[in-house]
């Protein structure tokens, strides 16, 4: 049984054309332990494998990865993948296997206490503090394990964000979040319901914590972050290259106070990504059948957007960006990949 109580469904036959050269993705589930109070904390990681390929299923997601085959041979860069509030790792899980089969290690921690299982510590420091936590934790769990631990290069991580874990990401490259400023954000605008709530800005639960940077960090990927916490002071210890999408109808998170400002307060450059019609959900993967009927108001986008083609752009740019950013070698890559990965889309 999968950690998050879903059933957990796995096809171990290969598919027609799994003898293509490109290689295959596993995945491997991780029980941590949560820096914060000691529970039970999991993660999920993804890599690449030298085993036939497979469909698994996980509640209403599908993936293109095998839980638990052989890691391909190698020495793969980490990327670190924060979801946002109230979310799931699995909501991004074509981006996180595709990069898998583009050559990282690919992990990914659900937030206990800011998942799909609780909000409980939703709009509180623990959370904002506690989430880079957690993600260092996922990050030793990845480095430990037996399978993965082999295969890995943690001297090279790249961080990947999205909504409330673009400040997560933002802190383990360096920022250093200010709740003032989002004590005086929420006085001014009250009708930001995402940001605020019913508060004027974070419940002070913890005085414990600080923020956390990991100095491997090389490279930052944000989607539709979350940037009221930090300005240029907050942001000058951010010194890696930055990727930044952000849909140009997002209602949730509006860009104005947040992916914008960030774009503009980042002292390296970064490399700007506007959406024309899309919102805020249009980061996570392309719904199954299963998903629309569960999850209609994430599954929807605008008329005109296509969040197929979306992500095909976006799971492009963000592996060459890690590939540059980070070092990579791109002649470790298999002639014929694209060609395979537009076929599995068109199953």
């Amino acid at each position: 049984m999968f950690a998050r109580g879903w059933l957990l469904l796995i096809c171990g036959l290969g598919f027609a054309g799994s003898l293509l050269a490109a290689p295959s993705v596993g995945f491997r589930q991780l029980q941590l332990v949560d820096p914060l109070d000691q529970r039970p904390l999991s993660a999920i990681a993804f890599y690449p494998s030298s085993s036939p390929e497979g469909r698994s299923r996980i509640g209403p997601y599908r993936l293109e990865a095998v839980q638990d085959t052989k890691a391909a041979k190698g020495r793969y860069p980490l990327l670190v993948l924060s979801h946002g509030n109230g979310g799931s790792p699995l909501a991004h899980h074509d981006l996180a296997i595709y990069l898998a089969r583009q050559g990282f290690v690919v992990v990914a921690p659900w937030h206990l206490g800011d998942d799909d299982q609780g909000h409980s510590r939703r709009g509180t420091v623990s959370n904002l503090y506690g989430r880079p936590m957690q993600a260092a934790e996922a990050i030793k769990a990845v480095v430990d394990d037996r399978l993965l631990g082999p295969v890995l290069d943690d001297q090279h991580i790249g961080l990947i964000g999205y909504s409330a874990g673009g400040e997560t990401a933002l802190i383990l490259a360096g920022a250093k979040p200010s709740p003032q400023r989002l004590q005086r954000y929420c006085a001014q605008h009250r009708d930001d319901q995402d940001a605020c709530g019913a508060a004027d800005g974070l419940r002070v639960d913890r005085d414990d914590l600080v923020p956390r940077a990991d100095p491997r960090v090389g490279a930052v990927l944000l989607l539709a972050p979350a940037g009221l916490l930090f300005g240029p002071e907050e942001l000058v210890g951010v010194r890696v290259p930055v990727l930044l999408y952000v849909g140009a109808d997002d209602q949730l998170v509006p860009r104005k106070h947040n992916a914008d400002a960030l774009a503009q307060h980042l002292a390296q450059t970064v490399a700007y990504r506007l959406l024309d019609g899309a919102g805020h959900f249009v980061f996570m993967a392309p719904c199954s059948p299963e998903q629309a009927a569960l999850m209609a108001e994430i599954c929807q986008d605008a008329a005109g957007v296509d969040r197929t083609a979306v992500h095909r752009r976006l799971n492009a740019e963000a592996a060459r960006f890690f590939r540059e950013a980070l070092g990579v070698d791109a002649s470790a890559l298999v002639e014929g990949q694209g060609d395979r990965e537009q076929h599995a889309e068109r199953r």
